[in-house]
């Protein structure tokens, strides 16, 4: 596959997992920032090469072997950005460019090498599992932020979406994976979140509860 190919193959895995349903043009071309146009000729040089299952108006999904393509991709990424926050010292929300650019090294033998290395890493530093070399992802026990109660203290383990704006965000409040939090209130008009973090008060938007998970604190 070319880079192309794999960055298409990876946005629609994550789309999937986001939605649970076929992934529509207009989707992907949001996702990736271009034309419908464009993804419609990608979808067919993909459906040529055995890794999607693609209906004319109907959407795209893929097929075994997409999975197991996007799944590679996505354990070379994880694993690389746990590389560069672990052993080279970048934060968690300036690593993506780099790892999106290290993802497509196609050496087996270097990957495995480096998740000895690492010694053998679940998580990276986002807190999304790393998937296995057969393409077994963990189960991590967690749900998102905006769908858990106020009242109840919570742990913070995973972002889905970490972009750096948004991570940068989460630093300057000192949300960070691992970090506990007690949710104070909820507003019934947005369903925006109070939070206490310690002795800090902070309300979060709809918009960052979808894109936070979070287990009950001693659960």
């Amino acid at each position: 596959m070319t880079f192309a190919e794999q960055d298409y193959i990876k946005a629609i895995f994550q789309l999937e997992e986001e939605r649970n349903n076929t992934i529509l043009t207009n989707d992907l071309a949001a996702r990736l920032g271009t034309k419908a146009s464009s993804v419609t000729d990608m979808f067919k040089k993909l459906e040529k090469k055995n890794l999607i299952i693609y209906k004319k108006y109907q959407g795209v999904k893929l097929n075994e072997e997409g999975r197991k393509a996007a799944l590679k991709l996505i354990r070379k990424h994880r694993l690389w950005e746990t590389f560069l926050v672990k052993s080279l010292g970048f934060g968690w929300e300036s690593v993506h460019e780099i790892a999106e650019q290290l993802e497509h090294i196609e050496s087996d033998e270097l990957i495995e090498r480096l998740n000895q290395f690492l010694g053998y890493p679940a998580f990276d530093p986002h807190g999304e599992p790393i998937p296995l070399e057969k393409g077994k992802v963990w189960e991590a026990k967690s749900q998102k932020l905006s769908e858990v109660e106020p009242g109840n203290e919570y742990i913070l383990d995973s972002v889905v979406q970490p972009n750096d704006e948004f991570l940068k965000y989460l630093n300057k409040i000192n949300l960070l994976i691992g970090t506990k939090f007690r949710i104070n209130s909820k507003e019934s008009y947005d369903d925006s979140l109070q939070i206490q973090i310690e002795d800090q008060i902070h309300v979060l938007s709809k918009d960052t509860t979808n894109n936070l998970k979070v287990r009950k604190h001693g659960a």
